[in-house]
């Protein structure tokens, strides 16, 4: 009796003990102690020094002619309103089932994050060589994964944390693309032929990012937009003749970061907002005043800035970075013919909505987004906050649901998360709590899935550090 109670006791205890373990191991914020890692420090920055004449579109190879046309599209960075939600009426799985995913092709990429573009049955994406040392827009059937064509450029790019990083800007007549090194080429859609190309870096005294440039290029209305830092703050091309239409000065010589130009209209003029190394800015992008700097703030100034602004309806502007950065919230006002911004919030990742890679969503009044690794006992968790506070969650997705730098958008109604190592998640979006529908694997020991998901007449193209592959959502 004495030995049952003894060992009655012993596993009381040690029961005790585990279960205060387990609630330690989920609590404690593992970054506590860590110091800031800053890009550079590691002598491994982007900024190849190599010179080299680099002789633009001029790799040009065909294998094939036939496809299934289609009829969506998913033409740039963050579809076609720039605001990561998918208008299609097409209705998508909310579970996979027993058969898991129908994974209709994957193909072999050079390492990197560069995501897809999809044009009526065809997906394009940038992507990069080793053996040919070579970018090169590679031209896919959306339902079949086969390449019809490729055009590049031989480039020398060292790997620096994977190598491509952007997503071309796709319309009927147009692709331009905006290579790691700054090579901007501008494409007939139709056939690949060749039209014109710009080296950034030598024409406009661009400083590369560090692992090299993640900016996404723009098309507005025939014209390309390229925020390029050095000579000039930001430019716009004729994609018909590549002649520099406008040009906005750079006095204060901000430099190109990761972030994408977002297209805003607020107080009756369309703007181009960008997040450049030095401040946040809004630049005039149309009429008589185009390319005329309308608002900027120095308030926002970080090393490495990969989110783009989230530019909401009221004028609110979420911006957000890693490293420590945090976030800030900004509030554009009109006056008269002027306009003036100021900051409403500003706080470091621990005490609200921050993002380190991916650009949050809004959706219905609120932002979802994925925190950063020194964010605390919420690190990597999915998120919900009011912009009216973005230091207040609304709801997170629990310590046992954390997705890393994972990409995330919205169709038809559910998000879609994937997380580094190529595990998806469908939510149902909601205001009030997380509710998840589904969980699978789709890329089998996946690693650095971090490349923004891009979807067409349900067919969700998406990829890890080393492979694309395409999966049929269709009910």
């Amino acid at each position: 009796m004495f030995k049952n109670r003894t060992l009655k006791i012993a596993i009381y205890f040690f029961s005790s003990v585990a279960c205060v373990m387990i609630i330690w191991w989920l609590t404690k914020d593992p970054t506590a102690k860590f110091t800031e890692s800053l890009p550079g420090l590691d002598k491994r920055g982007a900024a190849d020094t190599v010179s080299e004449k680099v002789e633009i579109g001029k790799i040009f190879e065909t294998n094939a002619t036939s496809y299934q046309e289609m009829s969506e599209s998913w033409p740039r960075f963050r579809g076609k309103e720039f605001d990561n939600i998918s208008k299609s009426t097409v209705r998508l799985k909310e579970k996979f089932g027993p058969k898991g995913p129908d994974i209709r092709w994957s193909v072999p990429l050079g390492e990197g994050h560069s995501g897809a573009a999809i044009y009526n049955g065809l997906v394009y994406v940038l992507d990069y060589s080793e053996k040919e040392k070579a970018d090169l827009l590679r031209c896919l059937s959306l339902t079949g994964g086969k390449e019809l064509w490729r055009r590049g450029y031989h480039v020398t790019i060292k790997r620096n944390h994977g190598m491509s990083r952007t997503i071309p800007a796709i319309t009927e007549k147009y692709i331009v693309t905006m290579g790691p090194r700054c090579h901007v080429m501008c494409l007939d859609r139709a056939t690949g032929n060749f039209r014109w190309g710009i080296d950034v870096v030598k024409e406009y005294s661009t400083e590369l990012p560090f692992w090299y440039t993640g900016q996404c290029p723009l098309i507005d209305n025939d014209v390309a937009v390229i925020a390029t830092g050095g000579k000039a703050m930001m430019l716009g091309v004729s994609c018909e003749t590549g002649k520099v239409i406008w040009e906005t000065p750079n006095p204060e010589g901000w430099k190109m970061s990761h972030s994408s130009i977002i297209p805003f209209s607020f107080g009756g003029r369309k703007m181009y907002v960008y997040s450049a190394i030095g401040g946040l800015i809004g630049i005039a992008a149309d009429g008589p005043e185009v390319g005329k700097v309308l608002w900027k703030t120095a308030a926002w100034n970080h090393s490495v800035v990969a989110p783009s602004p989230v530019c909401m309806p009221d004028g609110k502007i979420f911006i957000t970075a890693g490293y420590g950065a945090g976030a800030m919230m900004l509030q554009l006002k009109k006056n008269g013919t002027n306009f003036t911004i100021e900051v409403l919030q500003q706080y470091l990742p621990r005490f609200g909505l921050a993002c380190e890679q991916q650009t949050p969503v809004f959706w219905q009044g609120h932002l979802f987004g994925i925190l950063p690794k020194d964010a605390g006992s919420l690190r990597n968790q999915f998120v919900c906050v009011d912009p009216s506070d973005c230091k207040k969650m609304v709801w997170s997705s629990g310590q046992t649901s954390r997705f890393g730098l994972g990409p995330y958008f919205i169709a038809d109604n559910k998000f879609f998360i994937l997380d580094d190592e190529g595990t998806l998640t469908i939510l149902k979006p909601s205001t009030s709590k997380y509710i998840q529908l589904d969980q699978v694997k789709v890329i089998k020991d996946g690693a650095d899935a971090w490349a923004p998901l891009a979807i067409a007449n349900g067919y969700l193209i998406l990829r890890d550090s080393k492979t694309m592959s395409c999966i049929n959502l269709n009910l």
